[in-house]
């Protein structure tokens, strides 16, 4: 292929390369040690060094250079793969087309300048269309990808994404090669003194990625599979290749598992852009629909500090965001909707490139040093002229109706008030914490464009008064632009329908809900608590109602109109939490193992004390599904929600630690996991129960008891609860960032998903082992070969994809792959036939259920299933099933056959098969001691009495479809080592059912004719007849082993 000329020089070259052809401006070359027999060791070390070194000539070992004649520079224009015949044709091009006109130029640089530019010329032409990515278009990438197709082989939809030089420990040696991260596989090469090592691993078999310490070897990645463990080390940046790594596992397996689709299209940059997109929604909580369009240094003026504040500005589809350098020390969100313009200002030496931003709440922001300020502004406009005019108010009776026909008893009752308006009328709350909220909201400005900053946080840990709470909350989570947007509108989510399950699944809960707390003994209360799960149900048919939702929506309906209460739940489910509140919770459990890991790195002590933290782990997922609100008193419950609102879900990873940090000595001292649960469930200080040390914490609207429903965290020793939230964010688990949350929640996701799989896979075992013969251990093998046939099928582009809930699955060309590999009974047209079989509803795909029945089958030891399959095979589909009577005369028929032709029946036929027929028969016509005849007849009988039970006869094969059997038969007798009398046996079977069809149809009533035409046999007849040979009866008996057969499909 032609090359950008890069310059090489051929004083230091010379001993690498050989030249095969010259002339006076080029030069083509083979690299030392290819191709030649007689310096064998030579090419080995030239060979190793490229590997080390990661030279192109190790794939493309023929090369054209440009040179200046006198001149020790020249420069690489060609290259050629395998063979010299490759490179030999642009050498025949340069030689017929370029070096005439190169022998004009007086000036040799001139004609060196020339050829240069016709070169790039060429490969301009070559390029494709569309941009690339500016990995994908420098030499060395290029060069790359050429190794890595050589090497491995891969479909071309297979594209390299990063390649990183280091060493692979194989044993107690480590071998130095490169590592190249492709969309859907891990690669490693290495090839030293002659001799290669090849790894090759799908990411979707990757249960683990983690950096590992062993030896003198401090900075390694491990990569962990169901079977083996693989070791790297030696990286340049291993925090690079380790961040590359876990980005693409986690998106592989989130694509298989969500709709059974591979990656693809991934670049590195596209890995980066993800990963900041995913930091970005995490950090402002936005939904997980935006794209993030921009990302830009800048400084924004804090009026708080007086002073600009250095950090980055974020621009998506909806919203404007900045975060400032030191993340949580000052962040700023703008949704769209509130903008009224974006200007620029004077530049000037103390304000360069100012931007200001003016919202609808009469405040406006200035940004400073923006990097390509002019084009941001413009896009911005742009948008914003883009934008419907929204009202930003929520009017407060937003479902009345001018239309004089409207049905109004029709409409349900809707709450236009929060719930403590009515339930906890006579509360009182600080004078002083209300007027520090009112100077602060005076400050920074209300709404959810204004700034966070410490002291934001500081008063939020300290609990925000009663009536600002849910205006803040709204503010907070942004709650607010789903109202403004109304699509679809929360009446008419009341209008839909349910579905009856979901529907019953909440009317066990809503009594569940805050029973201690008045609002939720009345009917309003739980009436509301109805309309607003059933509305969340039908926005979210998918997810439906989850446990634990209950609870979270009634403390939002204790301070927020109904409506608002529904859209901050759908805030939590969709923004701050998601994959929590679905069938898998997934979510929770990825965050579940972040904790177990956050324990062991934030609570050392206690990790070791307490080497297994899975029962902590288990008891953590019930805290963060409920938000802590089914684990800790009412008011503490209020300071979680309202520091959640305000710093996202890292509040419930510092909360937990600071829960255990405080009962660390307890757990540490207890004797088993059941004790520790109960230190960390045991009631204290509840103020729901009236034993709070902190007077706020006494609420008139909660009834006292002298137990709570409900089971408490811990006692925290020295620190209230009402205190627990500030201590956990400003003190010892302040510095957890969301960042390095983001990071551990994409490597810990991969180990989830495969755990998930395990699940899955132990389920399809369970429901297709039922009626099997097939040993658990060969089942299981059997099902990695056929996902693992899936999974390529994907990864080659000829497969089609199925969401994980559809299982995997297999099409026609798949199948057949497999049927070569391990059916004992090869051809192509029987795989075509078996396919056909196994997908009767011609879906063209066949599920792991049927293929294991069919392997069962194949292998059984059960010669009656194994003819009643070969015989299916070739029957048409849709034909009639047919009356038992035609067996009853098959019986009879074959019984004449056997007495007047004395037929030979195979006497060697089990008699442990044959069952004594209970009615039809005389008592002693089918011992033990009876003729091989009479136990044939017997079974014939017992096949009888079996399509009696099931109503069911396997239809007539027709002339054409049993001559096209019998050459099946014929054909499976190929290659065996009696062929020939495989096919003498094969011969008599043909010959005797047709007597014994002819003797059917003289011994036949005139009015069975209709049963069987003319030329048609049935089951029994071809079973009957082939029982008669032996060497047929061994043959279809006997099989290779399964397991042997599966582990040759592997490889």
């Amino acid at each position: 292929m032609w090359l950008n000329p890069a310059e090489v020089s051929l004083k230091n070259a010379l001993s690498l390369w050989i030249t095969e052809k010259s002339n006076d401006y080029f030069l083509l070359q083979r690299r030392r040690g290819h191709g030649d027999t007689g310096s064998r060791f030579a090419g080995m070390l030239v060979g190793a060094l490229d590997t080390v070194l990661d030279s192109n000539a190790r794939v493309a070992p023929f090369r054209i250079l440009l040179q200046v004649p006198g001149s020790q520079n020249s420069w690489v224009i060609a290259s050629g793969r395998t063979t010299v015949e490759e490179v030999q044709k642009h050498w025949n091009w340069l030689d017929q087309n370029l070096l005439p006109y190169m022998s004009v130029f007086e000036n040799k640089l001139d004609a060196a300048s020339f050829a240069q530019g016709k070169v790039k010329g060429l490969i301009a032409e070559e390029a494709p269309a569309g941009p690339a990515s500016p990995e994908e278009d420098t030499t060395p990438f290029r060069e790359a990808t050429a190794r890595f197709e050589q090497r491995f082989g891969l479909p071309p939809t297979e594209k390299l994404v990063a390649h990183y030089s280091c060493c692979c420990r194989k044993g107690r040696v480590p071998r130095q090669g490169w590592l190249y991260l492709s969309t859907n596989h891990l690669a490693f090469y290495s090839s030293m003194l002659g001799k290669e090592a090849k790894l090759l691993i799908p990411w979707a078999e990757v249960t683990a990625l983690e950096r590992a310490t062993f030896g003198l070897v401090n900075d390694a990645v491990r990569v962990r599979t169901r079977r083996k463990r693989h070791e790297f080390s030696m990286f340049l940046d291993v925090e690079e290749a380790t961040t590359a790594m876990t980005q693409l596992a986690d998106t592989a397996l989130r694509r298989l598992f969500d709709d059974g689709r591979p990656a693809s299209d991934v670049t590195k940059r596209d890995l980066e852009q993800q990963a900041l997109r995913q930091y970005v929604l995490s950090l402002f909580t936005l939904p997980r629909s935006e794209t993030l369009k921009e990302a830009m240094r800048c400084s924004a003026w804090t009026p708080h500090a007086r002073c600009h504040t250095a950090g980055t500005l974020y621009v998506t589809e909806n919203y404007m965001a900045f975060s400032s350098l030191q993340e949580g020390h000052c962040t700023l969100l703008i949704p769209f909707a509130e903008v009224q313009s974006v200007e620029k200002a004077e530049s000037t030496s103390t304000l360069p490139n100012p931007v200001i931003i003016s919202v609808r709440s009469k405040r406006a922001f200035q940004l400073i040093e923006v990097a390509h300020h002019d084009r941001l502004v413009d896009d911005l406009n742009a948008r914003l002229r883009a934008t419907p005019v929204k009202n930003t108010q929520v009017s407060s009776t937003p479902y009345y109706t001018f239309c004089y026909d409207t049905d109004e008893t029709a409409r349900p009752v809707i709450l236009e008030a929060a719930l403590t308006a009515t339930f906890l009328s006579g509360r009182s709350e600080s004078p002083e914490r209300r007027r520090l909220w009112e100077e602060h909201l005076e400050e920074f400005g209300r709404g959810v464009p204004a700034f966070r900053t410490e002291k934001t946080r500081k008063l939020v840990a300290a609990g925000i008064p009663e009536s600002l709470r849910g205006e803040m909350w709204l503010a907070f989570s942004d709650a607010r632009s789903y109202l403004n947007d109304r699509s679809p509108s929360y009446s008419d989510l009341l209008a839909a329908r349910t579905n009856e399950q979901t529907s019953d699944e909440i009317e066990r809960d809503l009594r569940r809900s805050l029973p201690e707390h008045a609002a939720f003994q009345s009917e309003t209360g739980i009436a509301a608590l109805r309309r607003v799960l059933n509305a969340y149900a039908a926005r979210n048919p998918a997810i439906g109602y989850c446990q634990s939702m209950n609870i979270l929506a009634s403390f939002l309906l204790l301070y927020t109109r109904e409506e608002e209460a529904f859209w901050l739940l759908v805030t939590v489910c969709e923004r701050m939490l998601p994959d929590y509140f679905d069938r898998r919770v997934i979510g929770a459990q990825v965050d579940c193992s972040v904790f177990e890991e956050l324990i062991r790195e934030r609570l050392p002590h206690l990790a070791e004390r307490v080497p297994d933290l899975t029962a902590l782990s288990s008891l953590s997922l019930s805290w963060f599904l409920a938000l802590f609100l089914s684990s800790v008193p009412f008011r503490s419950g209020l300071r979680v929600l309202d520091c959640f609102f305000c710093h996202g879900a890292k509040i419930i990873f510092q909360l937990g630690l600071a829960v255990l940090d405080s009962n660390v000595e307890d757990i540490c001292t207890s004797t088993d996991d059941g004790q520790s649960l109960m230190i960390l469930t045991r009631g204290g200080g509840d103020p729901a129960c009236g034993t709070s040390a902190d007077p706020d914490d006494r609420s008139p609207g909660l009834r006292l008891r002298g137990a709570c429903g409900r089971k408490r965290l811990g006692h925290v020793r020295k620190t209230a609860y009402a205190k627990l939230t500030s201590a956990c964010v400003s003190q010892k688990f302040g510095d957890l960032t969301v960042k390095r949350l983001e990071k551990m929640r994409s490597r810990h996701r991969i180990r989830v998903l495969q755990a998930h799989e395990d699940t899955a896979k132990e389920n399809t075992l369970r429901l297709a082992s039922s009626g099997l013969s097939l040993s658990r251990e060969d089942l299981s093998e059997l099902y990695e070969v056929f996902k693992t046939e899936h999974l390529t099928g994907l990864y080659r582009g000829d497969g089609e994809s199925s969401s994980r809930a559809e299982g995997y699955r297999l099409d026609r060309v798949q199948f057949g792959t497999l049927h070569d590999r391990l059916s004992p009974w090869p051809g192509e047209a029987l795989a075509q036939r078996t396919f056909d079989l196994l997908d009767p509803e011609g879906t063209n795909f066949v599920s792991f259920d049927g293929f294991a029945r069919w392997i069962d089958t194949v292998y059984g030891d059960d010669l009656t299933e194994k003819v009643r399959l070969l015989y299916r095979l070739h029957i048409s589909p849709g034909e009639g099933s047919r009356s038992t009577e035609s067996l009853g005369v098959c019986v009879c028929v074959f019984s004449w056959c056997c007495f007047n032709e004395r037929v030979r029946v195979f006497g060697g036929w089990r008699r442990d098969r044959v069952v004594l027929c209970t009615g039809g028969c005389s008592a002693g016509g089918a011992g033990e001691g009876g003729s091989p005849s009479e136990l044939l007849q017997q079974m014939l009988r017992e096949e009888l009495a079996k399509a009696e039970r099931s109503k069911e006869l396997l239809p007539g094969m027709k002339q054409h479809e049993f001559i096209q059997f019998c050459k099946t038969l014929c054909t499976m007798c190929h290659d065996a080592p009696d062929e020939n009398e495989l096919i003498q046996a094969v011969g008599a079977v043909t010959g005797l059912v047709l007597r014994i069809g002819e003797a059917a149809h003289k011994n036949r009533e005139p009015e069975d004719t209709r049963e069987l035409s003319d030329g048609t046999v049935t089951f029994e007849q071809i079973l009957a007849s082939v029982l008669t040979e032996r060497a047929l009866v061994d043959f279809l008996e006997t099989h290779p082993d399964l397991g042997s057969k599966i582990s040759s499909a592997k490889k």
